[in-house]
């Protein structure tokens, strides 16, 4: 059997919980696919970039799981929900999980 594939999505003011979040999860043995949090990301271009290379990781998920920490989804998030959702992507949310729900969506 294959190991699932996630994509975290989230705002990147919540870098250290996608790491926690990453870490425990590949603990599991799922696959985790993860934005780019750098500081030096300054060009619209490479910004843009990197946002289709993210869209590409949904793509390549079973499930993306959304790092909605205090229940905040920026605009961006919003927007790969929207596309996860339209392929036919499982969708988690972390506050969910967090509570102890299931957090699906």
């Amino acid at each position: 059997m294959a190991a699932e594939i996630v994509t975290l999505c989230g705002s990147r003011k919540y870098a250290g919980v996608f790491k926690t979040v990453a870490r425990t999860l590949s603990k599991r043995g799922i696959i985790v696919l993860a934005p780019v949090f750098s500081a030096d990301i300054a060009t619209t271009a490479t910004i843009q970039g990197l946002r289709r290379t993210h869209f590409k990781k949904i793509d390549l998920a079973d499930a993306i799981l959304v790092i909605d920490v205090h229940g905040y989804i920026g605009e961006q998030t919003k927007q790969e929900i929207k596309y996860a959702r339209r392929q036919h992507k499982k969708i988690c949310y972390y506050s969910a999980m967090k509570a102890g729900g299931a957090g699906v969506d």
